[in-house]
């Protein structure tokens, strides 16, 4: 992943709630619509998004509880579209202010992700794109994955 040549196309701060997930995915095809992406391409993108933003939220979940933000990066690089999802704690400096929180409460589960389950989610999100690298900071919790899909001529 040495695209050096970056430009940011769009940025998405979300509610770490699923119900958010489509406008992550509408994006992400937008975007890829303006780069030329085949349907097809656009399609694994949407896939490997959701997925992403999904175990994103069930690990934001586990650190802080509810009420995480996801931000969410949109980038064009030398070759194609680069995306990265990011948890932002709850109360942060670029978390969502508290009333765009307000969501009815969360079906998700209480019970958080195994580690296989995690490898699993990220083992299938690589099978959608081009380049993936999943990230944890374990002394702030702080979660980004950054995924790449290659535009092909």
């Amino acid at each position: 992943m040495a695209d050096s040549a970056r430009a940011q196309l769009a940025e998405l701060k979300i509610p770490a709630q699923p119900e958010f997930l489509s406008l992550a995915k509408r994006v992400a095809g937008s975007l890829g619509v303006q780069m030329g992406f085949k349907l097809e391409e656009i399609d694994d993108l949407g896939i490997a998004v959701v997925q992403a933003c999904d175990s994103t939220i069930d690990a934001a979940e586990e650190t802080w509880g509810e009420g995480a933000t996801l931000k969410l990066t949109y980038s064009s690089t030398a070759r194609g579209l680069a995306v990265d999802v990011e948890a932002l704690p709850p109360g942060g400096d670029e978390s969502l202010p508290s009333l765009a929180r307000q969501q009815p409460p969360s079906t998700r589960s209480a019970v958080g992700q195994s580690e296989a389950q995690r490898a699993l989610t990220r083992e299938m999100i690589r099978l959608f794109v081009d380049d993936f690298l999943p990230q944890v900071d374990a002394r702030s919790g702080r979660i980004r994955l950054r995924m790449v899909k290659y535009l092909v001529s």
